[in-house]
């Protein structure tokens, strides 16, 4: 008896092919994965506006899937945009890699699951905490406020770059 494979999605899918995917109801999320905290961020319906969410700080990597899970259930989630950290001359490096790896693991722990995987696009991060230190700071934020917030701001300056450049491919 032959199997039939399962049609897979490749790891990154280009932004367009993306956005048509999406059922109206869903939405994106943009995720800035750090080494301690993963910043969240979420479209409107309309795929226009980038909010920030939340920040999971991050622990084990089971119980961080878990929390996306609930998460993408919870806000009709059709899509991530994943901040990918390149090197400033565009190349990838470890940070580039792991980022990679990590979307490999959650889908990979997702099938396990019997879940529908959720595609994702890879979205150029460089400089985005950066953008978003400098805005807090001319916005007179506190050091601590800073911290709390930067990771789920960081996403959303993520997250509206793609929805901008989309909004551009129309």
């Amino acid at each position: 008896m032959v199997r039939k494979k399962k049609k897979k999605l490749p790891i990154d899918i280009p932004l367009a092919e993306l956005l048509a995917l999406l059922k109206p109801s869903q939405r994106l999320l943009g995720l800035d994965l750090g080494t301690k905290t993963i910043g969240l961020a979420i479209s409107d319906t309309g795929k226009a506006i980038a909010s920030p969410l939340e920040t999971i700080p991050r622990t084990k990597f089971g119980k961080d899937a878990e929390r996306l899970i609930a998460i993408c259930a919870e806000q009709e989630i059709g899509g991530f945009v994943l901040g990918l950290p390149l090197n400033m001359d565009g190349s990838e490096g470890p940070r580039a890699q792991a980022t990679r790896d990590f979307y490999l693991s959650m889908r990979d722990f997702w099938r396990e699951r019997e879940l529908p995987v959720i595609p994702v696009t890879f979205w150029d991060e460089r400089l985005s905490t950066v953008a978003v230190t400098r805005t807090l700071l001319d916005a007179d934020t506190s050091r601590a406020r800073r911290g709390e917030v930067v990771d789920k701001m960081a996403a959303s300056f993520i997250l509206q770059g793609a929805l901008d450049r989309a909004r551009n491919m129309r």
